[in-house]
């Protein structure tokens, strides 16, 4: 497993300047290409996400789905329809379901638990992610033990109080913290990650990010340009930068050689060929949407989000072809880390 860490100590200094020089993106691309071809090849691994509930307790300032907006058409997809989901994306060839949602207390875990029973019955043979949010340690246990493998939380930010800036008072840095220590002790494949140029955020809180990343050790890591939702506080604020995101992506392949990294929706968003060059500066993961149609344009954390038509995970034969012209392939199987593999 040491052998898929990286040694090489790089110093704050040096990740300051990878992460502010614009002239560096084709460099780091190139280093990060080069480490990524080296542990999984020209593999890109998808995933089938069915985002089943768009209603949140939370009130983000940043966030589209916040309880405090109003202009949400809200939706709650019933356990029927998100298994019907998971039988459409297992034809379709995907092996991984991402189930995500905002933080929706309607979905009991006695709910989440006969889901994720249910799927694993009928297509043993897959991977169940879960991104809900921050729930007990009890309830990350059940659904592990129901069959759950990997759970996506990011903290969003590392610094206490840039957090405090982007959220209500009664929402808890430690806690969100804690959450992903005790899904890594648990046995989860854990995925944290952060915005790029979120508000208020300094190139400090970028390294702070890194470096608890660096102690966490997480087996994903999701990151994207933060783009604004109108209906938020921070309405005025404007997008992340495009070309600083992708230097972060090579970083973290750089950091992380092992982890499994997304070519997100949010770079795809931002720009039309985004997730190509996500893959070609280190990441290895793509999500299209296996949700309801008529529900994609609801899932809105941000203005203008793709993917909300038939283009998503309907047209699996034009992704793939769009990665095979970017020079990589798509895998239709579970696509774990490479240090949970069974033959490592």
């Amino acid at each position: 497993m040491e052998k898929l860490r990286n040694t090489v100590y790089y110093s704050d200094n040096q990740l300051k300047n990878w992460i502010e020089n614009e002239s560096l993106n084709e460099t780091l691309a190139t280093k990060a290409d080069a480490i990524r071809r080296n542990i999984y090849g020209d593999d890109v691994y998808i995933r089938g996400l069915i985002e089943f509930s768009n209603y949140c307790k939370n009130d983000c300032f940043y966030c589209g789905i916040r309880k405090s907006n109003k202009n949400v058409k809200r939706y709650r997809l019933t356990p029927k329809k998100i298994l019907e989901c998971t039988d459409i994306g297992y034809k379709l060839g995907f092996r991984t379901y991402v189930m995500q949602s905002g933080e929706d207390t309607y979905y009991r875990d006695d709910m989440i638990v006969k889901i994720i029973e249910t799927v694993k019955n009928k297509h043993p043979d897959t991977a169940i992610t879960l991104s809900m949010g921050e729930k007990s340690y009890e309830s990350y246990k059940r659904f592990y033990e129901a069959g759950a493998d990997r759970y996506l939380l990011r903290e969003e930010t590392s610094d206490r109080e840039h957090y405090n800036k982007l959220h209500p008072s009664f929402m808890s840095f430690d806690n969100r913290r804690e959450s992903l220590w005790q899904l890594k002790e648990i046995g989860y494949q854990v995925g944290g990650g952060f915005m790029v140029d979120s508000p208020y955020q300094s190139t400090e809180n970028l390294i702070e990010d890194l470096r608890f990343l660096q102690e966490l050790e997480p087996d994903m890591i999701g990151i994207g340009p933060y783009l604004t939702s109108k209906d938020t506080p921070f309405s005025n604020f404007p997008d992340g930068s495009f070309k600083k995101t992708l230097r972060l992506v090579s970083i973290l392949r750089i950091l992380f050689p092992y982890a499994l990294i997304p070519a997100t929706t949010a770079l795809g968003t931002i720009n039309p060929l985004g997730r190509e060059m996500g893959l070609k500066a280190g990441a290895n993961v793509l999500m299209p949407n296996l949700s309801p149609i008529m529900y994609r344009k609801d899932y809105q954390l941000y203005d203008n989000k793709i993917c909300t038509g038939d283009e998503a995970a309907e047209c699996k034969a034009c992704l793939s072809l769009r990665v095979d012209k970017s020079g990589y392939k798509i895998v239709c199987d579970k696509g774990d880390v490479i240090t949970r593999q069974k033959d490592f």
